[in-house]
Order: C-alpha cells, then sequence, then structure tokens
C-alpha cells in the first residue's frame, strides 16, 4: 500500500514516474548498456485539497482561491495519472462538533461497530473467493490484474448494462478508463455474488470516476 498525502504537492516527474508501475506492476530501469526489471505491484490511496486554501466547493466557508490559482492546482495531478485512479471521491470537511460525538459515539457503540466491520470483511472474502476461481486457470488473482482483453470477456455484462455502455461515448472516457470501469463494475458485481454485471454496477462504478471541472 503506497499512501500520498497532498497529492499535487509532490514534484510533477515523481508523480508520472507512477503511472508505468501502477499499469504494470514492475519498475524498467536502463542504465548503459543494461536494463533491470523489479517488481513494485502497490495500491495507490491519496488525498489532496480541492485548491491551495481548501476550501474550494465548501458549502460554509469561501473559497479565497482565484479561479486560474484552483485550475493550476488540479493540474498539477495529470489527466493521465488520474485515468489509472479508479476510485475518485469527494470527502467534505468534517466539524469539530461531529468529531466530539464520533468519539463519544466510539465508546457506545463498538461493538456494532466491530460488526459491521466483521461484515465487510465477509463480503470481501467472499469476493476473493470467487476471483480466485475465475482466474484459479490464470496466471492473476483479482480482477484489477486483468488484461484489455479478459475484462471485456470476464465482464459479463447484462443486455440492460450492454445497453448502458452507449452513454459512455457522450463521457469522453478514455479506452484505459472504460475497461477500469468494467474491472471495478465485475468487483461491485462479485460484492454482490452476482454472476452478470447490470446496468447498477456499471452506473456506481462511473460514478467514482466522475471529476468536476471548474
Amino acid at each position: 500500500m503506497l499512501f500520498l498525502d497532498e497529492l499535487p504537492e509532490f514534484p510533477r516527474n515523481a508523480l508520472e514516474a507512477l503511472r508505468e508501475p501502477m499499469e504494470s506492476g514492475v519498475i524498467r530501469m536502463a542504465r548503459a548498456k543494461r536494463s533491470l526489471i523489479f517488481p513494485a505491484k502497490f495500491a495507490l490511496a491519496a488525498a489532496m485539497n480541492p485548491c491551495p486554501c481548501g476550501y474550494y466547493g465548501d458549502l460554509e466557508k469561501e473559497c479565497k482561491c482565484a479561479a486560474y490559482e484552483v485550475i493550476r492546482y488540479q493540474r498539477k495531478v495529470s489527466g493521465p495519472l488520474l485515468d489509472r485512479i479508479d476510485i475518485q471521491i469527494k470527502v467534505g470537511r468534517v466539524k469539530i462538533g461531529e468529531l466530539r460525538n464520533g468519539g463519544r459515539r466510539e465508546a457506545t457503540t463498538t461493538p456494532t461497530t466491530e460488526k459491521v466491520g466483521d461484515s465487510i470483511k465477509k463480503f470481501v472474502a467472499m469476493a476473493r473467493a470467487i476471483q480466485m476461481t475465475r482466474f484459479k486457470n490464470l496466471a492473476i488473482m483479482t480482477n484489477a490484474e486483468m488484461s484489455s482483453r479478459e475484462a471485456q470477456t470476464m465482464a459479463r455484462l447484462e443486455p440492460e448494462a450492454e445497453k448502458f455502455l452507449e452513454t459512455f461515448d457522450k463521457s469522453r472516457i478514455s479506452p484505459r478508463g472504460y475497461y477500469r470501469i468494467l474491472k471495478v463494475a465485475r468487483t461491485i458485481a462479485d460484492l454482490e455474488t452476482k454472476e452478470g454485471v447490470s446496468a447498477e454496477h456499471l452506473a456506481e462504478a462511473f460514478s467514482y470516476r466522475l471529476r468536476e471541472d471548474i
């Protein structure tokens, strides 16, 4: 697991260097007449503010950044890098009162929290078991490792899902983004122990890649 906080603050060349290992799971180093390949398979999690001051889009506090500052800040993370991040979500600012209430609830609802955690763990375990069976004759273990051709054939789209795909042409989804949506949708279906991928599964996977432009 690689977690990068304040993602736009990293040097651009360092971020762009992540693109190859995110795609292939290896790093290729060429020095003089030698070329070496190092294993580099990892899961990336990253966090960033919406703007330099951190309040762009906040419902209560006004953003003090000029429009060009917001654009310049957000563009520090390139489109090709974002295209390789399957799930992109926005998290609103948490109020201090909510943090305090959360702290008090933790002491009284720990059994419930543990119960929910156990339930999630069971769903993930079932999804993993489904994928291990699916890929038992292949050299991969998870949906994320599928090639584009494997994603196309193993997604098992239902008829309404095939029809839903027609809307993608209007959304300017790249070919890489399209296959990644298929993989995420297949995983959502696995979590529900569904054999086929429905339009709802595709819609949910697609929603995780939406990014507003100012």
